[in-house]
């Protein structure tokens, strides 16, 4: 399952949530986490596992924050390959999240199962779902954070997607993308 979506769109959060649910019904997840490097030292923070703390101590999880190096696209160099290492090395439940920064970053599409873009009830209008680029490559789109004051805002958003998806051209004949 790839993953991507804004800064603050809660990737960290929800695949820590989905990923101790799977645990807790018997799956072993691996958790690929791609940081950004920096243009100017080449250095990357790698933060990614600090904020899954509790997915972090289970013994059915494995995280591993990786840089990008400078490669496009959402993901590094090396992301199929650690793909086939984590399901070679029995995890049944691979997520990758992506650096997940805008309509380009949507590389992991091609290496998952299922590609899911996540989004904050504030993210953005109609005119946003229908830009060709990361909202065509998407199997499911969530909105987050519908909870509280932003669950309007989130319904809203909700319904210009699913408005915005029927503008774009099927990618499967068996799979219409979800919102």
């Amino acid at each position: 399952l790839g993953l991507s979506g804004p800064p603050g769109a809660g990737k960290s959060t929800f695949i820590e949530c989905f990923g101790k649910m799977l645990t807790e019904r018997g799956h072993k997840v691996s958790v690929l986490a791609v940081d950004p490097s920096s243009s100017t030292s080449g250095g990357s923070l790698l933060g990614d596992k600090t904020r899954m703390t509790e997915l972090s101590r289970d013994m059915n999880a494995y995280i591993r924050p990786s840089p990008t190096r400078g490669t496009l696209g959402g993901v590094t160099r090396t992301t199929n390959e650690a793909i086939l290492l984590c399901e070679g090395g029995g995890y049944d439940v691979v997520l990758v999240e992506t650096v997940g920064v805008g309509q380009s970053e949507f590389a992991v599409a091609d290496m998952v199962d299922m590609f899911v873009l996540l989004l904050p009830p504030a993210g953005g209008d109609e005119l946003q779902g229908i830009k060709r680029g990361i909202i065509e490559m998407a199997d499911l789109v969530a909105v987050n954070k519908a909870d509280g004051d932003l669950i309007v805002p989130a319904r809203r958003i909700q319904a210009e997607y699913v408005s915005a998806m029927k503008l774009l051209r099927k990618r499967s004949k068996v799979w219409r993308p979800k919102v």
